[in-house]
């Protein structure tokens, strides 16, 4: 099962994050619109540390193609996470991504609202390579990032409505993790907020370390 941590701040937390086990580091990138983002410099160095096996995630809050398709070209991401809301990139706009980059994965957040999120899910299978389920905040300009976890009832029915790998996020950590992938079988959890230093936005490695064992642990049953 893919374990996925954010938000990677520097080499040196990527490379403790790779030796506990986590196979996907992300990096909030942007030209400092959204607070945390990371410029190309700083992703670029992060990437270089790590290991082929790893995924190297990119998550863009753009809802522009034009800033999109720059950060792509600039930071060379094996994964482009889109996370702005539904309505600023339609699955139309990821194909022309998939067009111009056509070795590139897309993953694209879902909100968890309702039974309505499932008919938008839907629309990108087969268009995206990932969705991300995550936790919406009402008046928020981009989906996730609150530590709050949703109706993984909903999450689950997504699941099992689309073919493409589903990972799952929204306030997941060692303490609910093992009961969320029970609840919802996805192909993966990522984790943000609940695997921070408290007070902090560095990863709390002893957090994230139980955080992978639990993960691993259950993929293995």
């Amino acid at each position: 099962m893919i374990v996925q941590i954010y938000e990677v701040s520097t080499p040196s937390e990527a490379k403790n994050l790779v030796k506990l086990g986590v196979d996907h580091i992300g990096v909030l990138v942007g030209k400092g619109k959204y607070s945390r983002e990371l410029n190309y410099i700083k992703t670029k160095k992060i990437f270089r540390v790590l290991p082929k096996k790893i995924k190297k995630v990119a998550l863009s809050l753009s809802h522009s193609l034009k800033e999109i398709i720059e950060l792509v070209k600039e930071t060379k991401p094996d994964i482009l996470h889109l996370g702005t809301l539904p309505q600023n990139l339609l699955p139309k706009d990821l194909k022309k991504l998939k067009q111009k980059f056509p070795d590139l994965k897309i993953m694209r957040s879902i909100p968890v609202i309702g039974e309505e999120s499932i008919k938008l899910a839907k629309k990108y299978d087969g268009v995206a390579d990932y969705l991300l389920l995550d936790t919406y905040k009402k008046r928020d300009s981009q989906v996730g990032a609150t530590g709050k976890v949703h109706n993984w009832e909903i999450s689950r029915k997504i699941v099992d409505s689309v073919k493409i790998p589903v990972i799952l996020a929204g306030g997941l950590g060692p303490d609910n993790v093992a009961e969320a992938i029970r609840k919802v079988k996805p192909a993966g959890v990522d984790s943000k907020t609940a695997t921070d230093k408290i007070g902090s936005h560095r990863k709390d490695l002893k957090k994230v370390k139980e955080f992978v064992k639990i993960v691993k642990s259950l993929s293995l049953l």
